[in-house]
């Protein structure tokens, strides 16, 4: 501060902190606190603030909003609020005055000397206080930049954590610049090369580090406490205006490549957990408004319907215009492309946690206009509530949690799948049933952060989590993994040529599905976490991208390069609506056969599928074979003198025969293929001429 701030009683709008002519505007909700101080400090060390203003109800306090007016400050200024007020658990109060608390609407933070426990236990925090700071509205040059607007039915996601995708030794960068925005930068020409469209990064909004057990790291970082802030660690500034900056020169990068960004955002829950956590920001400015409690024996308990200790309280009002103006704010002043909601059916929750059929918060993501062209994708469900095929609205979209666990079996070689299969690869009419809906909303995936990766899905029969110190107890124990006969990493050639198979079988059957399919990073080089399908504190190289795995893997890399390719360049799988669709709505037809055509066998001890896509208005035909029996089967073909057949895709060969470009793939003269165990065959027709 350059010269000597001055208060005036400010107003209630916007909230936050907003830079105005000669100062800043300071807002914040409470409803029932009793008193409220802003605390302004010169350094994120500093222990005590340079300056404090306490707030006169009379003049600083409109309805519910607490404001001020600070002339002379500019950008950067670090500021905290205390809230006080009744402290019983026989209300739901949880005032505490000694706690430097964050702004909910904060754009940036800094934590400076953190430390968990000071906020959790008695006494001032101000000395280990995470500050927030004020941010302006100076422009920022975007260059002409603005979302791309892909719909889903041209995407392929990338499900990708923005520090473990450089921070291995291995990726070449600079020390300064591993698990960093700038750091993602560099590493652009490889995800264009892969083909994908959209990174989903794991959450990007601030989150508490130290929010996990054991004295470890909160990797994943599903433990937000500032919404609207980018995680400042994962900048390679210690300036956290600049954080900001390196965010959107992020996205700027990313756009210029044609791959939109995707958030993964958390407003199910906060890092303050439950009532043995933090004091960090809600909390102790409204914990009956922002949190779900519920009376139990003369106290107000907190609802746990997310797992981690606390459920935010997302249809109250509050809360509701909170989320609503943090996705405006993404959209808007950092051009995020769409959001993928953690625990998404949180949200269809009212205040008293019972799961209502027009939840206002969901109706007002999908109606808002700022928000209308962006993607909003559902984790529909949350720990007593499963919602897949049955979350609300025309514009949500929804991880296919059942598409995962369903191809899992049948590739893993269980019974009874066939029947099941054939819903799956064909967009899964059979849970989302409205067939005017785009079939795109459907997000394929064979993994995902939480759970295997694609090696370890292949390589234990068992999680191997005891690096987490919670005696293996944590984690999915349902992984419908196969280790294809010794449990992980193994130098026997048989074992490793069919992890290789099966590898390729996962990958060619989600790019081959209606829907719209996402990765996991690092599956296209087989990343491993050491059998670890948990793997949310583990911020080290269990986690992390290994880029040497690109030349060890440089034939599954090329498969995956050209299978994306493949996918976005054939009509089936950009069409909007459901194959087989009735009417005028579709158009193509997916016919489905057993190893003869028109039979297909969907019975128990059935392990083999095989489908035909064609159109009339298309130059190709499809023809897909998916034998996951134990010994080889032959497959008739569709026999026409109006078309040649390619085989394309052969999952049982090794690289480069086990994937041909559209010019180069050999052609099929017999009527029958055979068809490895354990493997797919792809055919392309082509119309004679």
């Amino acid at each position: 501060m350059s010269r000597k701030p001055k208060a005036l009683p400010g107003q209630s709008f916007p909230l936050g902190a907003t830079v105005q002519e000669g100062g800043v505007n300071f807002c914040i909700f409470t409803k029932n606190a009793s008193a409220v101080e802003l605390l302004l400090f010169d350094a994120e060390d500093h222990r005590y603030p340079s300056h404090t203003f306490w707030l006169d109800p009379r003049q600083n306090k409109t309805f519910y909003y607490w404001h001020i007016y600070i002339s002379n400050l500019k950008p950067g200024q670090l500021y905290g609020w205390r809230v006080y007020g009744p402290y019983a658990d026989s209300k739901g109060y949880r005032f505490d005055g000694n706690k430097v608390l964050i702004d909910p609407y904060a754009r940036a933070v800094v934590m400076g000397l953190y430390d968990r426990q000071a906020a959790i236990g008695p006494g001032d925090n101000s000395a280990s206080s995470i500050k927030s700071v004020v941010v302006g509205n100076e422009g920022y040059d975007w260059e002409g930049d603005k979302p791309l607007n892909r719909p889903f039915s041209k995407s392929i996601i990338y499900e990708m954590h923005v520090g473990g995708f450089t921070r291995h030794p291995s990726s070449g960068l600079p020390e300064e610049l591993r698990g960093t925005y700038r750091g993602l930068i560099e590493k652009i020409p490889y995800l264009k090369k892969l083909g994908i469209t959209a990174v989903e990064l794991l959450p990007v909004q601030q989150f508490d580090p130290y929010d996990v057990p054991n004295e470890l790291s909160n990797y994943w970082g599903y433990s937000p406490i500032a919404f609207f802030a980018p995680h400042h660690a994962y900048s390679s500034t210690a300036d956290p205006l600049g954080t900001i900056n390196e965010f959107r020169d992020m996205v700027k990068a990313l756009h210029r490549a044609g791959i939109e960004v995707i958030l993964d955002v958390v407003f199910n829950h906060s890092g303050e957990g439950d009532e043995h956590g933090p004091t960090l920001s809600f909390r102790g400015i409204e914990n009956r408004a922002y949190y779900m409690l519920n009376k139990e024996n003369h106290h107000y308990a907190y609802q746990n319907f997310t797992g981690t200790g606390n459920t935010l309280n997302a249809n109250h009002s509050v809360v509701r215009r909170l989320i609503r103006d943090c996705l405006r704010y993404w959209v808007s002043e950092m051009h995020i492309d769409g959001f993928r909601f953690d625990l998404a059916s949180v949200l269809s929750r009212d205040e008293n946690g019972r799961a209502i059929q027009n939840p206002p918060v969901l109706w007002e993501i999908e109606s808002d206009p700022v928000l209308a062209p962006t993607k909003i994708i559902a984790e529909a469900w949350d720990v007593h509530q499963y919602q897949v095929g049955s979350f609300v609205g025309d514009k949500w979209a929804e991880w296919n949690g059942k598409y995962r666990d369903d191809i899992r079996r049948f590739v893993k070689g269980e019974n009874g799948m066939v029947s099941t299969v054939s819903q799956r690869v064909a967009g899964s009419p059979d849970l989302f049933q409205k067939l005017l809906r785009d079939p795109n909303r459907s997000i394929n995936f064979i993994t995902c952060h939480d759970g295997f990766t694609l090696n370890d899905l292949i390589s234990y029969n068992e999680k191997h989590n005891l690096a987490n110190g919670e005696d293996n107890r944590d984690g999915h124990n349902s992984n419908f993994s196969w280790n294809c006969g010794l449990e992980g990493p193994t130098q026997d050639p048989g074992v490793e040529k069919l992890r290789q198979q099966q590898a390729r079988n996962f990958l060619t059957i989600l790019m081959l599905s209606q829907g719209t399919p996402m990765l996991l990073m690092g599956d296209e080089v087989r990343r491993s976490q050491q059998g670890n399908n948990n793997a949310y504190c583990q911020d080290n190289e269990i986690s992390w991208l290994n880029w040497d795995l690109a030349k060890e893997q440089e034939g599954l890399l090329r498969f995956v390069q050209l299978l994306t390719a493949f996918n976005l360049s054939t009509e089936f799988f950009q069409e909007e609506w459901y194959w087989n669709a009735p009417g005028h709505l579709g158009g193509s037809s997916c016919i489905f056969h057993g190893v003869q055509l028109n039979q297909p066998d969907l019975g128990f001890n059935s392990h083999s599928l095989a489908f035909t896509l064609k159109n009339r208005r298309y130059e190709k035909r499809l023809h897909v074979m998916l034998n996951m029996f134990w010994e080889p089967l032959e497959f008739e073909l569709p026999h026409s003198r109006q078309w040649n057949w390619k085989r394309i895709i052969n999952t049982a060969a090794r690289s480069p025969e086990d994937i041909f470009p559209e010019t180069d793939a050999p052609a099929i003269k017999k009527r029958k293929v055979k068809v490895e165990a354990r493997s797919v065959v792809v055919t392309l027709g082509l119309k004679n001429r």
